[in-house]
């Protein structure tokens, strides 16, 4: 199996549930965007900005940080500075165990002030959303039931799009930063969606199972079984110690959008089958 057909499986694997239709998102985008994205991760050195953080119930949901905690364990194995930026409570929940980089900016100009402050001292060389909120068409954030969580978000958007460096984003709903690149195709969901945009896309059924994607292509070109190291029940249960919710049922649960923490492990156990024979470099 070459790469491409290697990320086409990868692609197929992560919306297989299908559980908010994005099997449909996936179809608008060009085959192979898990490994462009995870291109731009390879063998970096320098700064990683990974924002995150979903507003729920108060206080922030499972998918999207369990997520971030992966990759940011993965790219520090890697030799990169990952930094996680997201607002409180999860930026507290965080600080202790994780760089964190503080969100407060509440309204679109102090958060292009933020963004420009921040990207200038830390250069990043990429930029990456995971269950991030997107404005939508009205410069307002919703959340899946067609909510105005507006004033509940911390405002990631201008760190994507003010950066220089490339930006991957991963939703698994249509209204995550990202979602703008498939525009249209989202009118067909029952959602406000996001227009926020993106140099690459990843779509999942749960977000946080695109992380997992992004470390299969980094652990087979380093060798090495990253995704070994990734027990997405001991992710669930440091957040939830520290006030998660589940973004579905809106409950201090180990779980991730309804869904139990074993079919995380599932997802994972099928990535590395899939990469588990083959050690290329990137082409």
């Amino acid at each position: 199996m070459n790469e491409l057909a290697l990320s086409e499986a990868i692609e197929s694997l992560l919306v297989a549930r299908n559980l908010r239709r994005m099997e449909l998102a996936r179809a608008a985008l060009q085959p192979g965007y898990v490994l462009r994205a995870a291109r731009h991760l390879y063998q970096l050195r320098g700064t990683v900005i990974i924002g995150t953080g979903f507003p729920v119930a108060g206080t922030f949901e499972t998918d999207g940080p369990a997520g971030a905690m992966a990759l940011y364990a993965t790219l520090e194995t890697l030799g990169a500075r990952p930094v996680i930026a997201c607002g409180r409570p999860l930026s507290r929940a965080l600080q202790e165990d994780y760089e964190v980089l503080e969100l407060c900016a509440r309204d679109l100009p102090a958060a292009q002030a933020e963004a420009e402050t921040h990207l200038r001292a830390l250069q990043p060389q990429a930029v990456i959303a995971i269950e991030s909120p997107g404005f939508a068409a009205d410069g307002c954030y919703y959340n899946m039931r067609g909510e105005d969580i507006s004033a509940l978000c911390t405002l990631f958007d201008p760190f994507v799009s003010q950066a220089i460096c490339p930006t991957i984003a991963i939703g698994d709903g249509g209204n995550e930063i990202g979602m703008g690149k498939i525009g249209d195709v989202l009118d067909n969901l029952d959602i406000r969606p996001a227009v926020s945009g993106c140099d690459e896309l990843l779509v999942a059924d749960v977000s946080n199972w695109g992380a997992y994607g992004l470390i299969a292509f980094l652990g087979l070109w380093a060798q090495q079984d990253l995704l070994a190291s990734v027990f997405p029940l001991e992710l669930l249960r440091y957040l939830r110690s520290r006030g998660s919710v589940d973004g579905v049922t809106g409950e201090n649960t180990l779980t991730e959008d309804g869904l139990p923490a074993q079919e995380g492990v599932l997802v994972i156990e099928q990535l590395r089958q899939l990469t588990h024979f083959s050690h290329k470099q990137p082409l």
